[in-house]
């Protein structure tokens, strides 16, 4: 069965794709990055999906595609931490209590969160390009995308996801990651409570982080850990080389759920 529909989590309307097919299979929760939204995945849910015979939920976080708007872009610096209680809140809404999350960019930092602070409901992490802290290669790849939105056609085309929720959905990334008081975000310390497999994929020529990133997440986590680097690829693995991420991500899943 598949829904697409709005539901109210923590007091928030959040847009919801959930594929419920496969009775008592775990479920592959996609969680999008910064400027990210549902439909921005494509088909790469209903593709993972039939690789793993999984069930399948996407969500566009509160300020993002269908959702509502957020109230204000300005952000607390450990926003995404509350982000991950939102995710334990929508999770126990629907039941799914056997969850494989699948987050980019600030999704797969989502997902290591809420691995960490609510284990009890996550099987597995496939982490893709997800920060652990803020390094200045990760500044200047804000910035460059602050210069794309006023100098190209950037907004235009987020509006055709977001509507008029682009301005402050933009500027709730690029103001909070450029902040003073940001500069000293950390979740390293929340990496040992990590204790299910993780899988994370990273494009060597990732223009918003290192591979520090990488190699402290997997070095410190209590679970198992794997890294899948991608020579040649930037930021976005799962378009620039959808086919390499979606076997890669099934093999895992498989040998895992």
């Amino acid at each position: 069965m598949i829904e697409n529909k709005i539901i109210n989590v923590s007091g928030q309307n959040l847009y919801i794709e959930y594929n419920s097919t496969f009775e008592k299979r775990p479920t592959i929760v996609f969680l999008h990055d910064s400027l990210g939204s549902v439909q921005l995945w494509r088909n790469l849910p209903s593709q993972l999906s039939e690789a793993t015979q999984c069930n399948t939920l996407a969500y566009d976080r509160l300020g993002y595609g269908k959702s509502d708007p957020m109230q204000t872009h300005e952000r607390p610096v450990n926003y995404m931490e509350l982000e991950a209680d939102v995710l334990n809140d929508l999770l126990t809404e629907m039941n799914i209590d056997q969850a494989i999350l699948f987050g980019h960019s600030d999704g797969g930092t989502i997902a290591l969160i809420t691995a960490a602070k609510y284990p009890e409901k996550i099987k597995a992490v496939v982490c893709e390009a997800g920060h652990i802290f803020v390094e200045e290669v990760t500044l200047k790849g804000v910035y460059d995308a602050w210069d794309a939105y006023k100098t190209t056609n950037l907004a235009e085309r987020l509006q055709k996801y977001h509507g008029d929720k682009v301005e402050n959905l933009f500027k709730a990334w690029t103001e909070t990651w450029t902040r003073d008081d940001y500069r000293s975000w950390n979740i390293e310390y929340l990496l040992k409570d990590i204790q299910c497999p993780l899988l994370f994929i990273q494009g060597e020529s990732d223009e918003y982080g290192t591979l520090d990133q990488v190699e402290k997440t997997v070095t410190q986590v209590s679970g198992s850990a794997e890294k899948y680097i991608i020579p040649g690829i930037g930021h976005t693995p799962h378009k620039e080389v959808p086919e390499q991420v979606l076997i890669r991500a099934a093999e895992f899943i498989n040998e895992k759920k």
